[in-house]
């Protein structure tokens, strides 16, 4: 990892829902500029991370600081007004507004109200789908279309950091790539650093730069993207024989069992 000061430092995060520890102290940078991916089976505690960073949960103990800052414990309004804005996993666009109207949506969470045409211009330059369907209710796009709508949502918001949850999730092979080209460029073009849960463990280690491996509400592994690629238990339980997700019931059980990485 990079030894620059981190836009994004979680610390010994821990998280409950009700009796059940979900997060389990887990520390996590993101770096200025950077796309940081989290892979991590169902269950793992991905989408509970996401949303404890986002303010929706407050977190038991541990600190989240976002330029220096402390965010923990604010409201999800505090927390995307100061520039981490989360896409949420379902993308949860509003089915009655129109395409536009969700767009617009994203601006409240935004300190200025300039440069709001100019924006949204970029937007529908990125999804020229959007603009085909401006007046069109969001509840009627494709999931494609909505979870492009979801991420250019977010970005009226103008992030710092953007949080995606599941962008992949029930998209095809050929959306899930146009979507992470997207990610990528938002990156590169717009200088947003990126934090991504994801079970398309190939096409994420693909597109970021840094990642962690969550297992059962701990990181047990972290590294730049390379790195992990690189390691044997990533390539098996990850990328291994096609698959882009850890594999089930008694392959599943042995990564539970392994002890150390290699």
């Amino acid at each position: 990892m990079a030894a620059t000061t981190p836009v994004l430092a979680v610390k010994n995060l821990e998280t409950w829902y009700g009796p059940v520890n979900a997060i389990k102290g887990i520390n996590l940078e993101v770096q200025p500029g950077r796309i940081v991916t989290v892979l991590g089976a169902n269950g793992a505690g991905k989408t509970t991370l996401l949303n404890t960073i986002a303010g929706v949960i407050d977190p038991f103990k541990g600190s989240i600081n976002y330029k220096g800052q402390a965010i923990h414990g604010q409201d999800p309004d505090q927390v995307a007004r100061g520039g981490v804005v989360l896409v949420p996993e379902g993308r949860q666009v509003f089915p009655f507004l129109s395409v536009r109207e969700n767009l617009m949506m994203g601006t409240f969470a935004r300190a200025g109200r300039e440069h709001l045409e100019a924006d949204l211009a970029r937007v529908f330059t990125w999804f020229p789908r959007l603009l085909e369907r401006q007046d069109q209710h969001g509840g009627l796009l494709s999931g494609g279309e909505q979870q492009m709508l979801a991420i250019g949502r977010a970005l009226m918001a103008r992030p710092s950091v953007l949080l995606l949850d599941e962008p992949s999730l029930g998209l095809s092979p050929l959306l899930t790539r146009e979507i992470f080209a997207i990610v990528r460029r938002i990156n590169t073009e717009l200088g947003t650093a990126i934090l991504v849960v994801e079970q398309n463990a190939a096409i994420a280690l693909a597109t970021a730069d840094d990642g962690y491996i969550m297992e059962l509400g701990r990181i047990v592994a972290a590294g730049t993207c390379a790195e992990l690629m690189a390691k044997d238990d990533v390539k098996e339980f990850y990328l291994g024989g096609g698959h882009q997700q850890p594999r089930e019931d008694g392959q599943k059980q042995r990564w539970k069992r392994r002890k150390t990485w290699r």
